[in-house]
């Protein structure tokens, strides 16, 4: 069966640069952008529903087996032992496999890898059908392997295909329709598992047949999904995959954020594999379920998990928004603690499991859009293919401690859950350490989302990678946060020393790696602090200058000054012209004659900030004065 995929994948060696779009009617080359919008949108709405049959199909299965083989287990030590085994057989093809679906999205045609996967999944159906049928123990665990083997060939084609079908600021988007999609054919798979071993007890092989049946319905959706080029036609494949895991995560490294999305999302598939198990037993030992009620226990886990993935991606508001991580981690470790209390009837369950699984989905998207968005394209399947093979390496392990936890140390299904709990609690704290800023952005998220309603302009202007300066009109105390709020990119930002001197600002403005300057400092003090701000711009960052120098009294533009002419001497970066509109009448704008004490006007504020297009590192002050003009007037 393997063979069977491999050539159908191997098939695509028609050089990109032939490769025609037949709806298009020319040639698209390697230049995605190329593609027709219509079609891209088209496609992502094909994988989408190819998505919610491969999660479906792979959850009926796995539920199936497991309710043939667990709940006829004849002790609790036998029941545990077998729960383990199944996480591990389910998650080893993930951590052997997972590299080469990483070398097929990069090497091949996504879309030519997606069909051949498709006709892997029909022998694979026909197998488990077999094992269902004769309720033969090792076929089905073969099928459940198999399966899980599909999933690891197809996760880098299917999450690598939304970079390139969706545009950088509908990312978050993109992710959660999918994961709503993901969890709710969990969802719907758990509970048509148990509906199916009811209508075809004794007779599971029938499960089988509608297993099958949804194979060809996912294959003929694949076929439709608009021509992609190869990514990196001229890749070798590298047998060694470990070698080539270990590469790809040295290369990650160099990108602090990635390489923290990267394990943070290992973390989740630890966690995720280590409290479905014990959902399993608190079912059945808690609550005394039969399968079918246990099945709604897991399906509003699922439920909560796309939810929480829906409002992720709403709540980035066009953006990856980095402050939803900790958010997500808090909220994961206080309902996996409340679930360790004993005493709650199937309602109070379902509730918690509910939330558990919302926080899970908030803390899981925005680790995925930097996965897909922050490594370089021609290096983007091998690195999400790392990832996977990471978060692989985690479930695993979960299967491993699990077994630890239960057979070897005795600790019952609640324990588990409290010892989950403090793992996120230690998480979110190594987190907050490790990138302090997360947990100022998840403040200042909170403020600008709940007193301020923020509308952005002219995003696609902000650079994706390196260094540039941001000029800005200067308006309110809170224009600082308000920039910070609409773009993923970190700003360092030139901040009065007074301000940054002061004790309750200072432990925040380092955390952000502020510049402090003084206007009223010697020569040499302003330089030096100019020159901080050269350097961090050599080094890839986004500065931030009001170069109006303070904030309007009027609401009208005060003169620029020259030093962003003086930041860029030398420099070859982009000027990123800001207009604040709206800002003026806000409490922290001087409208009225006073700073903060007076009614607002209207609550939340609503602003928008216009980002216009890039300037040239020689571009004089009058020219970027003229440019943030234009951005205020519209």
């Amino acid at each position: 069966m393997a063979h069977g995929w491999l050539t159908v994948a191997v098939a695509d060696t028609q050089p990109p640069e032939e490769r025609e779009d037949p709806e298009a009617g020319r040639h698209i080359g390697n230049d995605i952008s190329a593609l027709p919008q219509t079609s891209r949108l088209r496609s992502f709405w094909l994988m989408f529903v190819v998505e919610f049959q491969n999660a479906f199909s792979d959850n009926v299965l796995k539920f199936l087996v497991t309710y043939s083989i667990i709940w006829t287990a004849a002790s609790a030590a036998t029941r545990d032992s077998y729960l383990s085994l199944i996480g591990a057989i389910f998650a080893l093809p993930f951590v052997l496999f997972s590299m080469a679906g990483g070398f097929f999205a990069d090497r091949f045609s996504k879309r030519r890898v997606a069909i051949g996967i498709k006709c892997a999944e029909l022998g694979i159906m026909t197998a488990a059908t077999a094992g269902l049928g004769l309720h033969n123990a090792p076929l089905m665990l073969a099928a459940v392997f198999l399966m899980s083997t599909h999933s690891a060939i197809f996760g880098p084609t299917k999450y690598g295909m939304l970079p390139e079908l969706l545009p950088e600021r509908q990312l978050s988007w993109g992710n959660g329709i999918f994961g709503l999609g993901t969890y709710g054919a969990i969802i719907t798979g758990m509970i048509f598992a148990g509906t199916l071993s009811t209508l075809f007890d004794k007779k599971e092989g029938w499960s089988g047949v509608v297993l099958l049946a949804l194979a060809f319905v996912g294959l003929s959706l694949c076929v439709g999904v608009v021509r992609l080029p190869a990514a990196d036609p001229a890749k070798k494949f590298r047998v060694n995959f470990v070698v080539d895991f270990v590469g790809q995560l040295r290369t990650a490294r160099r990108d602090k954020v990635l390489f923290l999305g990267i394990l943070g999302n290992a973390f989740l598939g630890f966690l995720g594999a280590l409290l479905q198990a014990a959902i399993f037993i608190y079912g059945r030992d808690v609550l005394h379920l039969n399968q079918t009620q246990a099945s709604w226990l897991q399906a509003a886990l699922a439920v909560g998990i796309g939810v929480g993935s829906l409002a992720a991606g709403f709540l980035s508001g066009g953006k990856i928004e980095y402050g939803l991580v900790p958010l997500g981690l808090a909220g994961l470790a206080a309902f996996s603690m409340i679930l360790s209390q004993a005493g709650f009837h199937f309602g109070a369950a379902a509730c918690s499991l509910g939330l558990l699984g919302f926080f899970g989905g908030l803390y899981n998207v925005p680790l995925n859009a930097i996965i897909q968005h922050r490594p370089d394209p021609r290096n983007k399947g091998a690195v999400i293919a790392a990832s996977t093979l990471l978060f692989w390496i985690g479930v695993l392990l979960a299967s491993g401690v699990y077994y630890l936890l239960t057979v070897a140390l005795g600790l019952s299904c609640l324990e588990v859950f409290l010892v989950g709990g403090g793992l996120c609690l230690a998480a979110a704290v190594y987190c907050v350490r490790l990138v302090p800023d997360s947990l100022i952005r998840l403040l200042l998220w909170l403020a600008t989302s709940t007193v301020y309603r923020i509308r952005v302009e002219g995003r696609d202007n902000i650079p994706e990678k390196g260094g540039a300066l941001f000029v800005c009109n200067h308006v309110s105390f809170v224009d600082g946060p308000l920039l910070m709020a609409s773009t993923d990119r970190q700003i360092r930002f030139l901040m009065h020393r007074d301000y940054y001197e002061r004790r309750w600002i200072k432990p925040f403005a380092k955390i952000l790696r502020l510049i402090p300057i003084a206007s009223d400092a010697g020569p040499r003090e302003i330089i030096r602090s100019l020159q901080t701000a050269r350097e961090g711009i050599r080094a890839g960052d986004v500065v931030c200058i009001f170069a109006e120098g303070q904030i309007t009294r009027s609401g009208e533009l005060n003169p620029f000054q020259r030093g962003a002419e003086r930041i860029l001497k030398d420099v070859d970066a982009p000027i990123v012209p800001i207009a604040l509109v709206g800002v003026w009448g806000s409490i922290f704008s001087h409208e009225r004659g006073r700073f903060i004490w007076k009614w607002p006007r209207r609550f939340p504020y609503g602003v928008t900030i216009r980002y216009g297009r890039s300037l040239p590192a020689t571009a004089p002050a009058e020219a970027v004065e003229e440019a943030v003009k234009s951005l205020m007037a519209g």
